[in-house]
C-alpha cells in the first residue's frame, strides 16, 4: 500500500494549492508514513483480537502487542510488564493521579505536590482530589519557566502521597529538571509522576531514571496515531504502584485499563517509539537547526523568548514580538505557516495562558505570545518570510 509522506500532505491541499508549513507539532504531529503503513496492516489484514486464543489471527495480534510493549519500554528503560496501554497521555494522567486516591485515603497520605504550569490533564484531576479532601500544593515556576528542584524537596512532607511534574511544558517548551527532582526524592515514599506527553521519544536519558514511578506517554506527538498512549508503572523492588482502575470490565492491561486492545494503534505506538529511539540523535540535530534558523530570523525584531532559552526543547519555542498581538500575527501568517498562541486543549478559551501568568510575564508579552513547534521531518520553514510579515505588523502599529 502507498502512504503519503508528511511533505506531500503539507504542501498540497484538496485543490492542489500549497498549504502552509505546519508549525504546531506540540498540538499534534503528522503520522509518520512508516507508522501509517504499520497501522493500516493491523487494521485491514492482521485485524485479530489480541485476546483471542483459539486461532492464528489472535496470536499474531498478541505477538504484535507484546512487541509494542518492548518498543515502548525500551525508550524509558522499563520492563515490558510495566507498560499499560491507554488512549493517550490525558487518560494516563488521570489513571496515575486518581488511581492513587484510595491508597492515599487508606494510608492517611493526602498531600500532593505539583506545579502551576501543568497541563489541564493534570490540574483538573488534582482539583477532583482537592474536592475529596486532599491537600494540593501547586509550586510556582522560576522566571525562566521551570520549577526549582529544591522547591519540590522543601515541600515534601511525611504525608506526601504524590509529586507530579511535567517533563516539558506544552506552551513554552521549557524542560523541567526531572532528573534533579528524582534525585532529591530518593529516600522519600512519595510516588513521582511525570507527564511526558511533550517529551517521550524526544528526550531519552531523563526518563530512564528508576525513581520515576509513573510516566504518561502520548502517541500522536511522535508520529503515532491519535487515540493511543501508555502509562509506565515502575515497580519499587517487587511492588507496583498501588493504582486502582478508573473503569471496570474485562481485566485487560493488568486490570487497570479494561477493553479490547486497539492492536493497530498499539502497533503504531510501538513502531513510532522504536523509530524515535533509533533516530534520536539525527532528529535532535535537525530540530536544533530549525530552531536556530527561526531565532536568527526573528532576532532583528527584538524577539522575546518566553522561557529560559537554555532549557527549551529543540522542537518548540514560545516568543513575543514587541508591538505584535498574537491573534493579528496568526492571521497575517495563516497562508505561510500554521502555528498557535497556546495549548490546543484550551484553544476555545480566550483567557490568558495560565502558564505565562504563572511565569509572571507582563500582559503585553502574554497577549503577543506565539508558539512554534516542529519535528525533524519539517522542511522548508520560511523563516525570512515569517520575520518579514511580523516586522510589517510592528511597523503598522
Amino acid at each position: 500500500m502507498t502512504v503519503a509522506t508528511p511533505s506531500d500532505t503539507a504542501l498540497a491541499g484538496a485543490s492542489g494549492d500549497r498549504r502552509p508549513v505546519y508549525l504546531d507539532h506540540a498540538a499534534t504531529a503528522p503520522v509518520d508514513p512508516r507508522v501509517a503503513e504499520e497501522v493500516l496492516t493491523y487494521m485491514s489484514y492482521e485485524f485479530g483480537n489480541a485476546g483471542s486464543r483459539t486461532h492464528s489471527y489472535g496470536q499474531v495480534a498478541k505477538e504484535r502487542v507484546n512487541r509494542a510493549r518492548q518498543e515502548v519500554a525500551a525508550v524509558v528503560a522499563a520492563s515490558t510488564d510495566e507498560v499499560i496501554f491507554t488512549s493517550g497521555a490525558t487518560e494516563s494522567n488521570n489513571l496515575a493521579i486518581l488511581g492513587l486516591a484510595a491508597h492515599g485515603e487508606v494510608t492517611g497520605k493526602r498531600h500532593i505536590i505539583s506545579t502551576q504550569i501543568e497541563h489541564k490533564a493534570v490540574l483538573e484531576p488534582l482539583e477532583v482530589l482537592r474536592g475529596r479532601g486532599f491537600e494540593v500544593e501547586l509550586l510556582p515556576p522560576t522566571e525562566g519557566g521551570w520549577v526549582a528542584p529544591e522547591a519540590v524537596a522543601a515541600a515534601l512532607r511525611p504525608d506526601t502521597l504524590l509529586v507530579s511534574v511535567m517533563a516539558v511544558n506544552n506552551e513554552t517548551g521549557v524542560v523541567q529538571p526531572i532528573e534533579e527532582i528524582a534525585s532529591l526524592m530518593e529516600g522519600h515514599d512519595a510516588f513521582f509522576h511525570v507527564d511526558a506527553a511533550q517529551a517521550f521519544g524526544k528526550l531519552i536519558a531523563p526518563f530512564q531514571t528508576k525513581r520515576i514511578d509513573l510516566l504518561s506517554v502520548s502517541g500522536h506527538k511522535i508520529g503515532a496515531p491519535k487515540g493511543i498512549g501508555a502509562l509506565i508503572t515502575r515497580r519499587r523492588g517487587f511492588k507496583r504502584p498501588p493504582l486502582q482502575p478508573l473503569m471496570y470490565g474485562g481485566g485487560q492491561e493488568r486490570g487497570l485499563r479494561p477493553g479490547t486492545l486497539p492492536v493497530a494503534l498499539i502497533a503504531g505506538l510501538g513502531l513510532a517509539s522504536a523509530l524515535a529511539l533509533k533516530e534520536a540523535s539525527d532528529r535532535l540535530a535537525r530540530c536544533t537547526a530549525i530552531k536556530e534558523d527561526l531565532l536568527r530570523a526573528l532576532a532583528p525584531l527584538g524577539v522575546e523568548l518566553n522561557g529560559d532559552p537554555e532549557r527549551t526543547i529543540a522542537s518548540t519555542i514560545n516568543v513575543s514580538i514587541p508591538g505584535v498581538d498574537s491573534e493579528a500575527a496568526i492571521v497575517a501568517l495563516k497562508d505561510v505557516v500554521a502555528l498557535s498562541n497556546g495549548s490546543a486543549c484550551t484553544s476555545q478559551s480566550y483567557e490568558p495562558s495560565h502558564v505565562l501568568l504563572a511565569g509572571g510575564l507582563p500582559p503585553e508579552r502574554i497577549e503577543g505570545a506565539l508558539r512554534m513547534s516542529w519535528n525533524s521531518a519539517t522542511s522548508d520553514v520560511p523563516v525570512d518570510e515569517i520575520a518579514r510579515r511580523l516586522q510589517a505588523l510592528q511597523r503598522a502599529r
